[in-house]
């Protein structure tokens, strides 16, 4: 799933690779890249994944190989190989970056401390010389990115730093030059370990999952024997069986074989409550088994189990732009050069104005200053990096919780719906009918009229039929024996139960056979009116009873539409294919708006365009397959129970791995708190950088101080989008 693919169109050549990135921390890292792969032989396109650290590289593979593709990213100073390969080499942080970085600043205080004890200050030779070593110490690595920035034209965060490190020091300002790279140089360190947190939420869904299997296998030397071997998850091919003790986590996807147990699914699915599995139930890779030891069938290998699937839905969610993403980035590549052309006119014009050439050097080096202070609040890194960290954060925390959304412009988009359609069966109800109600006639006792039905249907696998059966089970009525069964396609069936024949079916074979009654008719009409179907009763030519059969509506309906309207969907509808008089009655008690029932498929997608013309963007929420074409309709498709179904995790916008319905207003609550975060960020970098701005060019604001606003925005704006992982 994430080795490199190739797809052919005319030849076999067209080839797409996915690269891990390392040092790829902002977007002045992409921009890099996009000046250094413009003029690449054999490159047809590329993207870049910020916060997943990737490479989408489409190339020719005739003119363009892997490798010269890793090279070209090493000249932009970053380290780059194919995400199914091991990297070579140190982590991102070895011991000598943290040590230039502790010496930059050890040597930047005590040149502080020189200063103040020392009555010739800063122009004695001891500070200037422990400001110096900050300066080297902490611009090392700075210098070296400035220097690979300029090696491919563009002006970064670094090139920046390093002019401005290098202005304080020509102007004479060492301790400024210090404060400058040493603030930069641990700001950098804490918005990489700030950033790494988010990226991490994403792979703790992947560590949810066992590194080894314990597999039963044919025991050496002994026929028909068995033994356990763990073995590595790797080796593990469907169709193996496997053994999950009591208390393991379930290493991959597969069907039970043997064994009872009580599973914790929270990990896939959110549900709070253990499910309990036996025999021919499915469960789910980075699962928790209870107390009983369970034999697992493998269904499908490590890359291709649910978990996995999820990983790589949200890893490939986070990466595509919402509009609001798209928005910003296309207002930094305006505000970058507008405040570099800003700063070479504060360093210019007011000088030539107001000293003219010959002007004091006072002036120039007053403006010179400000004109430094102007360029490190030139990048825009926390603008760009406000609104992915959100989303990323957002989209890692909801699949926590058994809530796959396939991507910021789907989160982006739940946030603008303020009408919300629902499917009836199996959506806003069970999808299997039960007994609701029970009328005994003609004197008969109603456990007798039950026990009559339960035993003319007792071998039927009709639905109606099993919800009868399972409710005299429930209620202890017993059977009794029954000879003759016949049944009437469409109609029903009859028998002998003892020595009376006994036909149980629909209203029409009553009237058919003249069964029916002024109390009989009285009763189907209290059915009927309460949207139940009815099933009729009869002994020996005489109607006995009636049972009304529903398919009942979920417990968290009721609750799920208010807590909607509470996070904005003005408008609730239920689109069913079921009668009117089923559909308004369990309307009514789930209390929606509005009620559309007899739709074929191709209704249920024009009531969807209808409600966008009244309401605006829509939302559907189906099962994900039979409400296909309306979950394709809506703005934004829901699909529930979405765990193992390969149609609902490849097609829904938003997968509810659960039948879980208040998980839905869940995500419009993490959307609403999402686009706040994001408004919020944008706020922050906006503000800070328009102040910053002006303080430069009043002369209010110092250099230390322009770093710290520049950087520390970054690491707010990260914190603030942190909190999402924690939305409820």
């Amino acid at each position: 799933m994430t080795a490199p693919t190739a797809t052919c169109t005319v030849c076999e050549l067209h080839t797409e690779s996915t690269f891990k990135v390392e040092g790829m921390d902002c977007r002045e890292e992409v921009a890099l890249l996009e000046r250094r792969f413009k003029n690449l032989p054999g490159l047809e396109d590329f993207s870049a994944d910020l916060m997943g650290q990737r490479l989408h590289v489409k190339y020719d593979a005739a003119k363009l190989s892997a490798s010269t593709i890793a090279d070209a990213v090493a000249d932009a100073g970053m380290r780059a190989w194919l995400e199914h390969e091991e990297p070579i080499g140190s982590g991102p942080e070895p011991w000598w970056r943290r040590a230039l970085v502790w010496t930059s600043g050890a040597t930047f205080a005590a040149g502080l401390i020189a200063s103040a004890i020392l009555s010739a200050g800063e122009a004695s030779w001891l500070p200037r010389s422990l400001f110096a070593i900050a300066v080297v110490t902490g611009a090392a690595l700075t210098v070296r990115k400035a220097w690979t920035a300029l090696r491919v034209r563009s002006l970064d965060i670094n090139v920046l730093m390093t002019i401005a490190a290098t202005g304080a020091l020509a102007l004479g300002q060492w301790s400024e030059a210090a404060a400058v790279v040493f603030l930069f140089a641990i700001a950098q360190t804490l918005e990489a370990r700030t950033l790494e947190r988010a990226r991490n939420a994403i792979r703790a869904l992947m560590n949810l999952a066992p590194a080894t299997a314990l597999v039963r296998v044919d025991a050496p030397g002994a026929a028909g024997e068995k033994m356990d071997r763990r073995i590595a998850i790797e080796l593990v091919e469907p169709g193996t069986l496997i053994v999950v003790r009591p208390g393991e986590k379930i290493p991959v996807d597969g069907d039970v074989e043997a064994g009872v147990s009580e599973v914790n699914q929270a990990p896939i699915t959110g549900e709070s409550l253990p499910v309990d599995k036996r025999p021919g139930d499915a469960v789910f890779a980075g699962t928790i088994n209870g107390r009983g030891a369970l034999e697992v069938r493998v269904t499908r290998d490590r890359r291709d189990t649910t978990l996995a699937r999820i990983t790589h839905l949200v890893e490939r969610a986070q990466s595509q732009r919402a509009p609001t993403q798209t928005m910003v980035e296309r207002l930094a590549k305006i505000y970058t050069p507008a405040v570099i052309a800003l700063a070479v006119m504060v360093a210019i014009v007011p000088p030539l104005a107001l000293g003219g050439v010959a002007g004091a050097s006072g002036l120039w080096h007053v403006w010179l200053y400000r004109a430094l202070v102007l360029l490190v609040v030139a990048c825009p890194c926390a603008l760009v990096i406000s609104t992915p960290v959100s989303i990323v954060a957002a989209l890692a925390g909801a699949a926590r919780k058994g809530v796959l959304i396939k991507g910021g412009i789907h989160l982006e988009r739940i946030d603008g719906v303020r009408c919300v359609a629902f499917d009836k069966t199996g959506t806003l109800t069970f999808g299997t009918p039960e007994v609701v109600s029970l009328v005994a006639l003609n004197g008969l006792a109603p456990r007798a009229v039950l026990a009559l039905a339960a035993s003319i249907e007792h071998r039927s696998e009709h639905p109606i039929a099993q919800a009868i059966l399972q409710y005299a089970a429930a209620t202890g009525v017993d059977a009794p024996p029954r000879s003759g069964v016949v049944s009437l396609a469409g109609r029903g069936a009859e028998g002998l139960v003892g020595s009376a024949r006994v036909v149980v079916g629909n209203h029409r074979l009553f009237e058919e056979r003249q069964f029916c009654s002024p109390g009989l008719h009285e009763a189907l009409e209290a059915i009927h009116n309460g949207g139940r179907t009815a099933v009729l009763v009869a002994k020996d030519g005489e109607a006995v009873g009636a049972i009304g059969v529903a398919d009942r509506a979920r417990d968290a309906a009721r609750d799920t539409m208010d807590r909607l309207r509470r996070q904005g969907a003005s408008h609730l509808v239920m689109l069913t294919g079921d009668s009117s008089a089923t559909a308004k009655a369990i309307a009514a008690d789930l209390g929606v708006d509005e009620v559309l029932a007899e739709l074929l498929p191709e209704d249920k997608m024009a009531a969807i365009e209808d409600l966008r013309r009244r309401f605006g963007p829509v939302a559907m929420v189906g099962d994900g397959v039979n409400d296909a074409p309306a979950l394709a309709a809506a703005d934004v498709g829901i699909a529930m129970g979405a765990a193992g179904s390969d149609v609902a995790l490849e097609t829904a916008d938003v997968a509810l791995m659960a039948d879980d319905l208040l998980k839905i207003p869940y995500a419009f609550r993490l959307s609403r708190a999402t686009m706040r975060n994001i408004r919020v960020n944008l706020g922050i970098s906006l503000v800070m950088k328009a102040a910053f701005v002006v303080a430069a060019v009043a002369g209010v604001a110092t250099l230390w101080m322009a770093v710290l606003a520049d950087t520390g925005a970054s690491v707010i704006v990260i914190a603030n989008a942190l909190r999402l992982l924690r939305a409820d």
